[in-house]
């Protein structure tokens, strides 16, 4: 799979627009400014190719970009950012309720958390929703490059066991600055994506 031919193909806020024709969907998602945009340049190597925000909490569709003719990451909105209204939360929540309930969309679910702090109550929803679906899920715990090595390993911990994540789940330190572990997450994606 060829990352360096990736088009955006449209945003969409509304279930008749989802894409359905088959094609394999590794789906990120995490809270606002955790840094999801930042992670999807990295794997892509390209710099503002996931609009990176400037005031978080303000995307509220579903972006879809093809990535060689083959796969779509799919990049949902972020979410727990607390200046939005309620009408909006509301309505951010009926979509991703949708897009979840149709579990055969979701080839694989990429989730982004903070790996500086213990994951949120929005984080351990968002992780119910992708095991829910009965996916694959991959936790990228980004931001790992202001980690003390002394603190690592317990991190990781933390966020396996707060979002309650079986064994066989990768949960792999990131950094979107850095490009730390940007190989290990491509290779995973695409054992998953063309098994």
């Amino acid at each position: 799979m060829n990352l360096h031919n990736a088009e955006f193909i449209k945003s969409v806020v509304s279930p008749q627009d989802f894409m359905r024709d088959g094609r394999p969907q590794v789906v990120f998602a995490g809270k606002s400014n955790v840094g999801k945009s930042s992670v999807i340049n990295k794997i892509l190597n390209r710099k503002n190719f996931a609009r990176v925000g400037a005031s978080p909490g303000k995307t509220v569709h579903i972006n879809y970009f093809m990535i060689d003719n083959y796969a779509y990451f799919v990049d949902l909105p972020g979410y727990g950012y607390a200046k939005v209204s309620k009408a909006e939360r509301d309505r951010w929540g009926k979509l991703m309720e949708k897009y979840f309930a149709e579990t055969d969309l979701i080839t694989l679910g990429v989730m982004i958390v903070d790996g500086r702090h213990k994951p949120t109550g929005d984080d351990i929803t968002m992780a119910e929703w992708f095991k829910s679906t009965g996916c694959p899920l991959i936790i990228v715990a980004n931001k790992f490059d202001k980690v003390k090595n002394s603190e690592a390993d317990g991190n990781l911990k933390l966020i396996r066991e707060t979002l309650t994540l079986p064994d066989n789940v990768l949960v792999l330190p990131f950094s979107a600055e850095k490009g730390t572990n940007r190989d290990q997450l491509i290779s995973a994606i695409e054992k998953e994506i063309t098994a």
